[in-house]
């Protein structure tokens, strides 16, 4: 009996792991991304969003949220990070241009 509950764990085990390596692959071959080309003001706009927004946390992707999203996000950490209104106008039109 002992042995047959090893077994089976032993299987469940595997079938877990073997999953987890299935959804793994299937994720990545989703959609693939598309590249937009950046203007001089849009890569203004992504190099502040990177050196801005990296010194307090992990910067996100612009996709994972959308413009609606985004707004009150960029509103609001744009305050905590002292950003003017020319600035905050620089990421923003990036974050857009990514979506």
């Amino acid at each position: 009996m002992k042995n047959i509950l090893i077994v089976a764990g032993l299987a469940l085990f595997m079938v877990a792991c073997g999953s987890q390596k299935t959804a793994a692959v299937a994720s990545t071959t989703a959609e693939p991304s598309k590249t937009v080309a950046l203007t001089p003001e849009l890569e203004a706009g992504k190099n502040m969003y990177e050196n801005n927004c990296a010194k307090c946390h992990k910067l996100y992707d612009p996709k994972k949220f959308t413009k609606e999203e985004w707004a009150p996000i960029l509103v609001r950490m744009g305050k905590k990070a002292k950003l003017d209104e020319t600035q905050l106008a620089s990421v923003t039109d990036y974050i857009h241009s990514q979506l």
